[in-house]
C-alpha cells in the first residue's frame, strides 16, 4: 500500500487533471508521522534524481525542521549530494518564519552561517499569496517555459495554521494542486492539535489520506499502574490506515502495519492479532458489503435462462477488454465471421432468435475498472 502511494506520487497527474495530493496525519499517541513524511520525501527525491518520476524537481517548504536536516536526510538515504543541490529547492520558513530576526541588531562578533544555493529564505508565513508565489518561482527553475512539472512537499501544515486561517491554508494547497506545473504534493499535519474540521478540510483537497494510528490504546488500567508499555510499543510501531480516492469516485480503505528501525520506517501486512483494523475501517451499515464464500458458491450455481445448458455447443463468453488478436486465439469467444453467418442464417429463415453471450467473470463486482468499459458501442 505504501508502495502504491509512492507510485502515485512518482507518476504524477494526467493532462487536464489536478495533481495527486497526500495528507499524512499523526497524533501524540502515535508520533511517527514525520518518519512517514521523510520516507515518501526520500523516495520521491531518489526517483526524481533517477529520472523515473514525472516531476523534474522538488520544492520543499520547511516549516518544522531546518534545511540542513533535510539535506543530510537525503544524503543518508542514498541520494547523491550533487543531485540534491540540482533537483531539490528548499524554501526555508523555519529559520525566521515571522521576520523577527531582521528587527534585531546584528551582533558584530557573530559570524553568519553560510547559505546554500538551493535554499531560499522566507520571512513571513502569514502572507499566503507571497508564499504561493515563492513556491512557484522556485519551481520555475526546474520547468522553465516548457511543460515540465515539479513536486511540492510541506513538512508540517500545523505550523502554518498557527499563523494563518484554515481557509487560507486550504486555498494555498488547493491552488498548488490545481496548478498545471505541479506534478504532486504532500504534507504532514498533527491532527490532535486541531479541530476535526481542519482534518476534514484538508482531506477534501486530498486524493490520499494516510493516518498513523497507535497500535495500542492508552487505557485507565495503564494510567493507574503507570504502565508505559503502550508508550514503548507506539513509539516503534503503528497502524497505517489509508483512504484512497479513485477516479470513478469510490473510496478505497486499506491498512498496513508500520515498523520503525535504525534505517527508517518499514511497512508490512496487518498481522492476525491486529486484523481488526480492516474491520474497523468498514462503514457501519445494516447490510453486507461483500459476498461470503457460500454466497459465491451459490451464485456460481445459478442457471442463466438464456444460456444453453450442455447441448453440445461451446459456452461463449464475451470480454470487451480483449483485443482482436486475443479473440482469435480464444476458441470460446465469438468470432466476427461466426456472428455474421448466424445473422445471415436468421435473415434467410425469417425466424428471430435470442443468443445470450455471458460476460466474463474475471472482474469482481466491486472492481475499480470502469463499469461501462465492456459495452460494445
Amino acid at each position: 500500500m505504501a508502495e502504491s502511494i509512492s507510485r502515485s506520487l512518482r507518476d504524477g497527474c494526467l493532462e487536464g487533471e489536478h495533481a495527486p495530493a497526500l495528507t499524512i496525519e499523526d497524533s501524540l499517541a502515535s508520533p511517527l508521522g514525520s518518519h512517514v513524511f521523510d520516507h515518501f520525501l526520500a523516495n520521491l527525491a531518489s526517483q526524481i534524481a533517477d529520472g523515473t518520476s514525472q516531476a523534474r524537481g522538488l520544492v520543499l517548504v520547511a516549516l518544522n525542521r531546518s534545511p540542513s536536516f533535510y539535506i543530510d536526510l537525503l544524503r543518508r538515504k542514498g541520494v547523491d549530494a550533487s543531485l540534491v543541490d540540482k533537483w531539490v529547492r528548499i524554501l526555508d520558513c523555519y529559520s525566521d518564519p515571522l521576520g523577527w530576526k531582521d528587527r534585531i541588531p546584528p551582533l558584530t562578533n557573530v559570524q553568519k552561517p553560510s547559505t546554500r544555493e538551493n535554499v531560499s529564505f522566507f520571512r513571513d508565513v502569514r502572507d499566503i499569496n507571497k508564499l504561493l508565489s515563492s513556491v512557484l518561482d522556485l519551481g520555475k527553475g526546474f520547468v522553465g517555459q516548457g511543460k515540465t512539472r515539479f513536486a511540492v512537499a510541506v513538512d508540517l501544515v500545523s505550523n502554518l495554521l498557527r499563523h494563518t486561517s484554515l481557509p487560507s491554508v486550504a486555498g494555498l494547497l488547493n491552488n498548488l494542486r490545481s496548478n498545471d506545473q505541479i506534478s504532486c504534493i504532500f504534507w504532514l499535519i498533527h491532527s490532535d492539535l486541531h479541530e476535526p474540521r481542519v482534518s476534514t478540510a484538508l482531506a477534501y483537497v486530498s486524493t490520499v489520506v494516510a493516518s498513523v494510528q497507535p497500535i495500542m490504546q492508552l487505557t485507565d488500567e495503564h494510567r493507574s499502574r503507570r504502565d508505559f508499555l503502550w508508550l514503548e510499543k507506539n513509539s516503534c510501531k503503528a497502524k497505517f490506515c489509508v483512504r484512497l480516492k479513485r477516479r470513478n469516485g469510490r473510496v478505497k480503505l486499506l491498512a498496513e502495519e508500520l515498523h520503525m528501525d535504525q534505517v527508517g520506517v518499514k511497512f508490512a501486512a496487518v498481522t492476525s492479532e491486529n486484523s481488526f483494523v480492516n474491520k474497523s475501517l468498514l462503514p457501519k451499515v445494516q447490510f453486507n458489503l461483500q459476498l461470503s464464500d457460500q454466497e459465491r458458491v451459490d451464485r456460481a450455481k445459478v442457471v442463466l435462462p438464456y444460456e444453453h445448458q450442455g447441448n453440445g455447443e461451446a459456452i461463449q463468453i464475451y470480454d470487451g477488454r480483449r483485443s482482436l488478436s486475443d479473440d482469435q486465439k480464444d476458441p470460446h469467444l465469438v468470432q466476427p465471421s461466426t456472428l455474421s453467418a448466424m445473422t445471415d442464417a436468421q435473415a434467410n429463415s425469417g425466424n428471430g432468435e435470442i443468443h445470450y453471450i455471458r460476460d466474463s467473470d474475471d472482474e469482481q463486482p466491486d472492481s475499480d475498472e470502469d463499469p461501462d468499459d465492456d459495452l460494445d458501442f
